[in-house]
């Protein structure tokens, strides 16, 4: 995550504020994109991976002034045109063709089914743990994808080059940096490690407090 989404513990942001009266969806339309993006999801075209990585590739000045399902839509739009599901024109309000996929389309009596299911990114790995609860660890002080530049990473640019310890691992999963670019899901060992604040800001007004990320094996290194 090192575009401009990346913004944990960012100077100049300001706190985190939230509503306790607030709605689920504060506008009606923001519940449809939710399920519009769902539903194009469930074409089977791509992956969370490539869907995450499309918002990311939203340009920053269009990143930093849309809101939360603002940027969802705008991703999705993108996704359908270049996997060429629809077209812009279609986008636009032009009459629609016939769909090969229309016979995958998401009915309504399926929708319950389908998010029960969700989608488990864990798989059988030939990638051994290397790792056990109670290491130190550290996290790559780059914090791009190795496979491809400027491509998609799960590990953020405020935890880089920190000191943690594993708390948890988790079996193998999914790697978001191979699996967001058509590369195949290249499972590795997953682990829950936790930083102490102090490590991660320079600053943090609780520095004793502590964050856990869930982190791929490729992030990390051991500390002697």
């Amino acid at each position: 995550m090192t575009r401009p989404h990346d913004m944990g513990g960012r100077f100049g942001d300001g706190p985190v504020l939230q509503d306790p009266n607030e709605q689920v969806f504060s506008q009606e339309w923001h519940a449809r994109a939710l399920a519009v993006t769902l539903a194009a999801g469930s074409l089977g075209q791509w992956n969370i991976d490539v869907s995450r990585h499309a918002r990311e590739l939203l340009s920053p000045k269009d990143y930093a002034r849309f809101s939360y399902y603002e940027k969802w839509v705008s991703a999705l739009a993108d996704l359908l045109v270049e996997k060429g599901i629809v077209t812009r024109d279609e986008l636009a309000g032009a009459e629609p063709t016939p769909s090969p996929l229309a016979d995958r389309a998401l009915q309504a009596d399926r929708v319950a089914t389908v998010l029960a299911a969700g989608g488990p990114a864990d798989r059988p790995s030939d990638v051994a743990a290397v790792f056990r609860n109670g290491d130190a660890v550290k996290t790559r002080r780059m914090p791009s994808n190795r496979l491809i530049d400027g491509g998609h990473t799960r590990l953020p640019k405020y935890a880089a080059g920190a000191r943690g310890r594993v708390v948890r691992c988790h079996g193998a999963h999914v790697l978001p940096d191979s699996s967001a670019h058509g590369f195949g899901e290249a499972p590795e060992p997953l682990y829950a490690v936790a930083f102490p604040a102090s490590a991660l800001w320079a600053h943090p007004e609780h520095p004793r407090d502590e964050v856990v990320l869930d982190l791929w094996q490729s992030y990390l290194e051991p500390v002697e």
